[in-house]
């Protein structure tokens, strides 16, 4: 893990989603009213933070200078259940009082090389570049089980040396195909948030917190940031085993 890197361990997932919701309002009022660009995860975790974000933090957030992106999404109609748009519009977007050209969903229903493209040009025009690469000001990530994060699988790790914003992947076990930012631009990023929670979680982030050799497999043990910081907030099941 870099020097930068700080580990929140809190005591449930519904006071993860808490410390990180009064993380990204700090954040957003110290930014001044300028434009502040965030890169969303999917996944139960984040659902709680949403919920979280809109209920206690709708009328003291200026929404307008905020931009909300996609970290990766899958390649299905933003109607469908497994939609990260679809889950934060429901319980995010449609109770803020954010201007629609706010919200800058990957379009999953499209063909997913030409969305990726697409998808990085938009990034480009609209972002900070930095190396090259985009700079948002606070990225969430999950971990998965198998050690992914955004959707850069186990068989992807040559997305952390791409030249691309972003990239088209397949998910091992399912075979459905993902739109992902690629490791350079996640490593760009200002703040990245990982937010872990549950027991199952908890043999994935001690082999990368204790630095084992096992971790180099796991995409999540490259986030590191370049000039920016990374938070972990973890419950205490998921933080279980390491020290």
């Amino acid at each position: 893990m870099a020097a930068s890197t700080e580990v929140k361990v809190l005591s449930k997932p519904k006071k993860v989603a808490k410390s990180v919701a009064r993380e990204i309002k700090k954040l957003i009022l110290k930014s001044n009213q300028q434009p502040f660009h965030i890169a969303l995860s999917g996944g139960n975790t984040p659902r709680k933070l949403f919920k979280k974000l809109a209920k206690k933090y709708r009328d003291s957030i200026p929404w307008e200078y905020v931009h909300f992106w996609w970290g990766d999404e899958r390649c299905v109609k933003p109607t469908s259940d497994l939609s990260n748009f679809r889950m934060a519009n429901e319980n995010l977007f449609l109770k803020i009082p954010i201007p629609a050209k706010n919200i800058n969903r990957i379009r999953g229903e499209r063909n997913p090389e030409n969305e990726a493209e697409r998808y990085s040009d938009d990034l480009i025009e609209h972002l900070e570049i930095r190396n090259g690469f985009p700079v948002f000001d606070i990225i969430l990530l999950g971990l998965g089980d198998d050690g992914h994060t955004a959707s850069i699988f186990p068989e992807n790790l040559e997305l952390f040396h791409s030249k691309k914003v972003c990239a088209v992947t397949v998910q091992p076990g399912s075979g459905q195909k993902r739109i992902t930012l690629t490791g350079d631009v996640i490593n760009n990023a200002k703040s990245i948030f990982f937010m872990v929670t549950g027991e199952k979680k908890a043999k994935r982030l001690s082999e990368i917190m204790n630095n084992e050799e096992v971790a180099k497999k796991h995409p999540a043990y490259y986030v590191e940031a370049q000039t920016g910081s990374v938070t972990w907030f973890v419950d205490e099941p998921a933080a279980s085993k390491f020290s």
